[in-house]
């Protein structure tokens, strides 16, 4: 027992617990005054979870890491099944969850954890061709198989944490910034391409970068023609996306343009927010909350819930604990001697990173809204299961970080 507390990273475990039990209170202030919600009793349920997500994360902690380098692409091809057949049994609805049992399992949270090993497998074995672009064009494909998938559920938010792994595992390779740069170029551009003249300032910088980074004439040309495709495909793309997808959007740029219908959970998110001050008013006592105003209360903006009642203080250390989880989690992945278990444990936290600041940014009105849940807190079997997941992984990687 002396030497598995000594093997496990008490910050590590300490800091995603109290994120899970702040969640559980707060999930049950924001459902406590609604009878539906009280029905479903969501606290006892995230409960329930929670215990599952340590039985699974201790399980992961004793598996040997060397087991998931090996299963990595078995693990990719179930999950790619998995969200193929989510798509076909979902009957034109939408298509995330399985039901089991009363309860509802993503597929999608189980595909970002294999994205991660996935990649960390295909980076290990291929660091030195990493140069290459078609080292990198696999690597993409592979990871915009799931990402596809996912976006065709629809789910926007989630597919974006695959593409924030496989990024985290560029800048983990030691990929110089400015070739980093040069690889999302395309997906600035197709950004850009709203407004003729934000396009044509990054069609600029892109020229300038060309320059300074000179990858050679047929990188250049291929690099240039996916940077005007992409521009290109902005208008398909746009009208591709559904009415609600396109209303966040502009929701974000504007939010007081349909105050009342698409622009209505931000603000009432910025109010909540807002008025709990320093201290907050009070737990359970939160107004935006107990009348209903907030919608989605105890799922993507229940950080609202936990700033309108504890303020500026109870927001600010749930943030602190977020911060603990990710640091830790990336000087455990430097740490660690094997190249497999150090991209493991970096992509990981740089999931944990991102969603968490996707969460945290919408409600603040910083960032579109896109249905990415505040890991650890939000209510979501899956993504507590998910999430605990990672705590499991990441400190097997601690515990095993002299490994070669």
């Amino acid at each position: 027992m002396r030497s598995l507390r000594s093997a496990i990273d008490v910050p590590l475990f300490i800091c995603p617990l109290a994120l899970s039990l702040i969640g559980i209170a707060f999930i049950y202030s924001a459902t406590a005054t609604s009878p539906e919600s009280q029905a479903q009793n969501y606290h006892m349920r995230q409960i329930v979870w929670l215990a599952v997500g340590l039985f699974a994360a201790t399980v992961l902690f004793f598996i040997p890491l060397k087991v998931h380098e090996v299963l990595a692409y078995v693990y990719y091809f179930l999950a790619v099944a998995a969200l193929i057949l989510v798509l076909m049994i979902s009957s034109g609805r939408a298509a995330r969850w399985f039901n089991i049992g009363g309860f509802t399992f993503q597929p999608v949270e189980f595909a970002k954890f294999t994205i991660c090993a996935v990649m960390a497998r295909f980076f290990t074995y291929n660091q030195l061709k990493l140069n290459r672009l078609t080292t990198l064009a696999v690597a993409l494909v592979m990871v915009m198989i799931p990402t596809a998938l996912v976006i065709k559920q629809p789910d926007l938010g989630s597919s974006l944490v695959g593409l924030a792994i496989f990024f985290v595992m560029l800048i983990w390779s030691g990929m110089p910034l400015l070739r980093i740069l040069l690889i999302i170029s395309p997906l600035v551009s197709m950004i850009a391409a709203f407004h003729w003249l934000a396009w044509g300032i990054i069609f600029i910088m892109f020229l300038i970068l060309l320059y300074v980074v000179r990858p050679g004439i047929p990188v250049s040309i291929v690099f240039f023609l996916l940077f005007l495709g992409f521009g290109m495909a902005t208008p398909y793309l746009w009208n591709r996306l559904h009415d609600y997808q396109r209303q966040r959007i502009l929701t974000f740029l504007d939010p007081g343009r349909d105050p009342k219908k698409a622009g209505y959970q931000v603000i009432q998110s910025k109010i909540a927010v807002g008025s709990g001050g320093l201290w907050g008013r009070g737990y359970m006592k939160g107004t935006q909350t107990k009348l209903d105003y907030l919608p989605a209360q105890h799922t993507d903006f229940i950080y609202s819930v936990i700033s309108e009642e504890t303020g500026f203080v109870g927001s600010s250390l749930v943030l602190l604990l977020f911060s603990v989880i990710v640091v830790r989690g990336f000087v455990i992945a430097y740490k660690a001697r094997n190249p497999f278990n150090s991209y493991m444990a970096a992509g990981l936290s740089g999931a944990l990173a991102f969603q968490g600041m996707v969460n945290i940014g919408m409600t603040l009105g910083l960032l579109p809204v896109t249905g990415v849940p505040l890991p650890l807190v939000s209510y979501g079997g899956s993504s507590m299961l998910f999430n605990w997941s990672i705590i499991g992984v990441i400190q097997a990687v601690g515990r095993n970080w002299q490994e070669y």
